[in-house]
């Protein structure tokens, strides 16, 4: 097991022999570190901690540490890292508050420099938070997300799937997937880029385009532009549109760009 003389690892750490850490890292707890994963000089990993295999621990970086919540009074909780995921100089993840729970963090992210992921996030697989961004406690992010630097997102907050954010974007109520948000907090349109980089065929496209055409840009109640939305998906990308849109929401839905407000749930929505 590669560990330099000057890391200290905590005896009851798990740390797969084909792992390398690095000068003045530190492991404490009973953290698990997988295979050909790197931890670099003057890492920290703590808590109940599982990083996955492959990864990359640039120094300065927190993984696993107590929760900045005044609600936390100790217990057991945990932090998860997928395979192959990168976490920058300087990024903090926090392990969940209440007891039990996780925040997790799914393969290939790539959480950049000085980013912050609080206590209770769930992100996707692909997600890519750009340097700064900062996540409050419970946002949930989908597959593939692209958060350009400076983000800042609410608590509870939902972001879709292949959502992107225009860098110093203020983010307070749930984005639908496919979506781009600006940074005065509304949603902008269409991540066609993204969605040809994914391989979404022309007909998804244009049923994405079309979901943001009617929830958007119609100009009718934002309940009744669900159920035409009903009417109208075509592919799987405009049923996952529709999916999430009438799913539950804490913080409602992002507004569109002629600044039509949403109301608290979908359910409610007028």
């Amino acid at each position: 097991m590669p560990v330099h003389p000057t890391a200290i690892v905590d005896r009851r750490a798990e740390v797969h022999p084909t792992a390398e850490i690095g000068p003045y890292a530190i492991i404490d707890g009973p953290v698990r570190v997988g295979a050909g994963t790197r931890v670099y000089p003057h890492a920290y990993l703590t808590g109940w901690t599982e990083i996955g295999a492959n990864c990359q621990i640039h120094p300065g970086a927190v993984v696993g540490h107590e929760p900045q919540d005044l609600a936390f009074k100790g217990e057991k909780s945990y932090c998860r890292i997928g395979d192959e995921t990168i976490i920058r100089e300087g990024a903090s993840i926090h392990r969940g508050t209440d007891p039990g729970s996780t925040t997790v963090v799914g393969k290939c992210c790539f959480i950049m420099a000085n980013a912050h992921v609080a206590h209770n996030c769930q992100l996707g697989d692909d997600v890519k938070l750009v340097n700064a961004v900062l996540l409050a406690g419970h946002v949930h992010i989908g597959a593939g997300a692209f958060l350009a630097g400076g983000t800042m997102v609410h608590q509870f907050v939902r972001i879709g799937e292949l959502v992107m954010t225009r860098g110093l974007t203020a983010v307070s109520m749930d984005v639908p997937p496919y979506f781009m948000v600006v940074r005065s907090g509304y949603c902008a349109g269409v991540n066609i880029v993204g969605l040809r980089r994914a391989g979404f065929t022309g007909p998804q496209r244009d049923d994405v385009r079309r979901a943001y055409r009617i929830l958007y840009r119609s100009g009718i109640p934002f309940r009744r532009a669900v159920e035409k939305l009903a009417q109208t998906v075509a592919t799987d990308a405009g049923r996952r549109i529709l999916e999430f849109v009438r799913q539950p929401s804490r913080r409602g839905i992002i507004r569109g760009p002629r600044g039509n407000e949403m109301t608290t749930t979908t359910n409610e929505q007028e």
